[in-house]
């Protein structure tokens, strides 16, 4: 299975994307609003600037008192990794275990094109595994009559 077939099975198709000068509370109230776990950081919303999740803002309480009005640009990921929309999702699942990562911007041509996520993978991977079992019964069973 490819990465493009995966984001044609979500539900929401936009990528939600937050601005390196927005708050961190503008940052929660979205992680809340959209009930995601990370945001993509664009300056112009097709670029990948970085991207910031729950966990980035949980790293980070204890060392700033004023966590909340301060910049997104200051606890996000700069370094980011991405994906393909033709890469393997077998691939993807292996970079998000080998680099302890939940989110992974889609780009394409240097833009922006989805975001997938850990759990899309595993709803990818079950549907998999159930079609797979759904044909193996259909097999048993007409093997027997």
């Amino acid at each position: 299975m490819r990465i493009h077939q995966v984001l044609a099975a979500k539900a929401i198709k936009d990528v939600l994307t937050i601005t390196p000068d927005a708050t961190v509370r503008e940052l929660l109230r979205m992680l809340t609003e959209h009930n995601v776990g990370a945001l993509v950081v664009s300056a112009d919303g097709t670029s990948v600037d970085g991207i910031v999740s729950e966990r980035d803002v949980v790293r980070n309480l204890h060392d700033h008192e004023a966590l909340l009005d301060a910049t997104v640009s200051t606890i996000m990921t700069a370094e980011v990794r991405t994906c393909d929309r033709d890469d393997a999702v077998n691939d993807l699942m292996l970079v998000m275990t080998e680099h302890r990562v939940r989110h992974l911007p889609v780009v394409e041509d240097g833009r922006l094109t989805g975001i997938i996520s850990i759990g899309d993978v595993v709803k990818s991977r079950m549907s998999e595994l159930e079609f797979e079992r759904d044909q193996l019964d259909k097999y048993v069973h007409t093997a027997q009559t």
